[in-house]
């Protein structure tokens, strides 16, 4: 089994912050490339960062210089710090991992930012 758990999402104004916590656990016996992935109203689920098992990271246009992903491998969490906070951003959040080829989801967390 394999489980992952977002948190951090809530109701914030646009210019403020908020940082999006996802726990991996589970039978996981490797470190997996990890994202965060975002579905608006009437929209598709996009990628929005990765982080690659070498820390490397891939954003969104629309996100760069405004989001940060990190990830805690002793833990098995990945990060979102989000910035900048714009109405557009509003979406429920999704973490993601990439194990053996299979994408594993959380169950989403909502972020609603308010202009």
């Amino acid at each position: 089994q394999v489980h992952l758990v977002e948190s951090g999402g809530g109701l914030v104004q646009a210019g403020g912050s908020l940082r999006l916590s996802c726990a991996a656990s589970g039978s996981i016996f490797s470190i997996n490339p990890m994202g965060w992935y975002r579905q608006g109203p009437g929209k598709q689920r996009e990628l929005v960062a990765r982080i690659t098992t070498g820390a490397s990271t891939n954003y969104a246009d629309s996100v760069k210089g405004r989001f940060t992903i990190s990830r805690d491998n002793a833990k098995n969490t990945v990060y979102l710090q989000m910035n900048s906070l714009k109405p557009e951003d509003t979406a429920v959040y999704y973490c993601n991992m990439n194990m053996g080829g299979y994408m594993y989801w959380g169950q989403g967390t909502q972020v609603t930012v308010s202009s």
